[in-house]
Parts: C-alpha cells; sequence; structure tokens
C-alpha cells in the first residue's frame, strides 16, 4: 500500500506532467480543453452532487477530476507523453 508521501510525490509529479503537456504546442486541443474542465471542475463551488450529502458528495470530486485528467493524458500522441514523463523524471 502506498503511504501517504509516496501518494503526495505521485500527485505532485502528474500534475508537473499535465502542466508540460499543456504547455507543448503538439498538445491536441481537446487534450487542453480536458485539462482545463478537470481544473474549473476541481476548483467550482458548484457540484454535480452537493458535498452535503454524506460520503458521495465529496466522492465526486475525486472521481471526476482524475478520469478527467486521465482522458486527457491519454488524448494526447505518445511521443509528446514519453517526451513530457521523462522531462519529469530527470527533476
Amino acid at each position: 500500500m502506498l503511504k501517504l508521501k509516496e501518494i503526495k510525490n505521485n500527485a505532485k509529479k502528474y500534475i508537473e506532467l499535465c502542466k508540460l503537456i499543456y504547455k507543448d504546442p503538439r498538445t491536441p486541443k481537446t487534450a487542453k480543453v480536458l485539462l482545463w474542465i478537470a481544473i474549473g471542475y476541481a476548483l467550482s463551488p458548484i457540484d454535480l452532487i452537493p458535498d452535503f450529502i454524506p460520503v458521495i458528495g465529496y466522492l465526486d470530486d475525486m472521481i471526476i477530476v482524475p478520469v478527467l485528467l486521465y482522458i486527457a493524458i491519454r488524448s494526447v500522441p505518445k511521443d509528446v507523453y514519453i517526451e513530457n514523463y521523462v522531462q519529469i523524471l530527470r527533476k
């Protein structure tokens, strides 16, 4: 099982990867739009399922945002993904 510190480090790397992919001119517009939607949904006070509903209210944020990020990353060409991923690993 991953420790909290490992999860934090992985999340930082994933966010950095999203930034690099967004800045790359070879990234398709659909991926950039999905990244913006994920960021907007995470920061928006409006949720599909309100947070005052116990457990489920917070789960939608924890599911929707990572799924949007995953789809955005998967819509990027492999060479762009790999180049940016290697940059992160070198740091």
